[in-house]
């Protein structure tokens, strides 16, 4: 729980804490962004806040602050003021609605992944505000949302809301997470779900975002009433659910979803916990670099991922916190953060690289892309590994059995970039289904 601004010393910890005050000079940081400037917003005395837009919503400077100030939520709604009285740009709109670039993307799947990477339409989306470091991940016809929607039965339900990254553009290793938690025992639907509602909100646009969250929150809260969990992958997904719905957003279900929403890896070890669930884990002797993303670090809840990989034999495993990757979702699509988000993605991905791993490894679907893009090696899923390992396991089961981890081509910058997992999915795995980018699976609905 954050206190009031007022507690701010100015000890400047918050400061020292954020990647884009590092290497923006534009950007005075957290401090005068969030707290000070707050002081004269209350009296009411104008002030040229163009630099807000280059907040990335990290929450380092949350994490950091000694007497639990929360900067990033004062700079959130400092944002949201600033976009209802600014035109937003083209970019602003699109990424505020990218739930719906995933739908048309994903629609027309086959069209859209070679002709966002022609050479013209790449000029022609930086004319309009859109960066062109980072190819657009490639999209899916046969997306989540088209998935079977229940699956397993077990004393212990759960809801699974797996995102726009994992529905769009890695649905294959969606699946394979539900197949994965209905192994463990667990009854496991995919509920009817949007966006989560953070794009809009990081792109100003609070009406979208409640939109967004309004429809999931009256869905969740349904499910949960009906004694189901939500379980979710994505950090950054985790993070609007549990503090945004009934932080800045004030959802009236917002306190109930914060309360039942679990990361994935977080509920696999109250499952262990609890003797519901019997990780046998096989030897793994790989070297990986486990990036942490920023929203999970926020979440306040340690590390459950690197608990769970502590669990693996022979696995080598070093934890990088120190770096974020910088891609923030759509922040460095954008052309006016692509200087920033180069600047600091390198320097993430070259800390992981003194390493020498044999893979990257975060939960983050936008922090694989970035680093992967960076440095060069592999970034995969945390369930990526774990299901290598438990292949390997004496009580390996179909589900994870010859499970295989490809390497992919370097650099994402072919026609099917490898960072969308289309080239080193779990395969082998029950009910699983070749696909490719822009194809449908070879299987039926699964």
């Amino acid at each position: 729980m954050s206190v009031p601004f007022e507690h701010c010393i100015r000890c400047t910890l918050c400061v020292e804490n954020c990647p884009v005050f590092k290497v923006n000079e534009h950007y005075p940081g957290p401090k005068q962004a969030g707290p000070d400037a707050e002081r004269f917003r209350l009296d009411g005395q104008k002030i040229d806040e163009a630099w807000i837009k280059y907040c990335t919503q990290c929450h380092r400077c949350q994490t950091a602050c000694p007497y639990g100030v929360d900067p990033a939520q004062i700079i959130r709604r400092a944002q949201l003021a600033y976009g209802r009285t600014h035109r937003r740009s083209f970019s602003a709109v699109l990424f505020a609605n990218n739930y719906y670039l995933g739908l048309i993307g994903s629609t027309l799947a086959p069209i859209f992944n070679r002709v966002s990477r022609l050479g013209l339409v790449r000029r022609l989306m930086q004319a309009l505000g859109i960066s062109k470091y980072l190819p657009f991940p490639s999209f899916y016809l046969h997306s989540l949302r088209i998935s079977r929607k229940h699956a397993g039965q077990g004393r212990r339900k759960v809801a699974f809301f797996y995102g726009c990254f994992l529905n769009y553009n890695q649905p294959q290793l969606g699946r394979v997470m539900r197949d994965f938690l209905v192994s463990t025992g667990l009854e496991v639907v995919l509920p009817p779900q949007v966006c989560c509602g953070l794009p809009a909100l990081g792109n100003g646009d609070l009406k979208t975002a409640l939109r967004f969250a309004k429809k999931n929150a009256k869905v969740l809260g349904r499910y949960i009433e009906q004694g189901y969990d939500v379980v979710y992958a994505c950090t950054s997904c985790g993070h609007t659910l549990t503090h945004d719905y009934p932080g800045v957003l004030g959802l009236e279900k917002g306190e109930l979803i914060s309360r039942h929403s679990f990361h994935l890896a977080e509920y696999l070890l109250t499952m262990i916990d609890e003797d519901r669930w019997k990780g046998s884990f096989g030897s793994l002797r790989k070297r990986i670099a486990y990036h942490i993303p920023c929203h999970l670090r926020a979440s306040g809840n340690g590390y459950p991922t690197a608990r769970l990989l502590e669990k693996i034999p022979g696995l080598d495993c070093r934890i990088f916190d120190e770096h974020c990757c910088e891609l923030a979702g759509s922040y460095g699509f954008k052309q006016a953060n692509e200087e920033t988000s180069i600047s600091l993605g390198k320097i993430a991905g070259d800390a992981l690289l003194s390493f020498e791993p044999d893979f990257i490894v975060s939960d983050c679907g936008a922090c694989r892309m970035q680093l992967e893009h960076f440095a060069g090696i592999p970034a995969l899923d945390p369930l990526e590994i774990l299901l290598k390992s438990l292949a390997a396991g004496p009580a390996s089961t179909q589900l994870v059995n010859a499970s295989t981890i490809r390497r992919g081509s370097r650099g994402n910058t072919g026609n099917r970039g490898n960072r969308d997992g289309a080239n080193r999915h779990i395969e082998g795995y029950k009910g699983g289904a070749n696909q490719q980018p822009g194809g449908r699976s070879t299987g039926g609905r699964s």
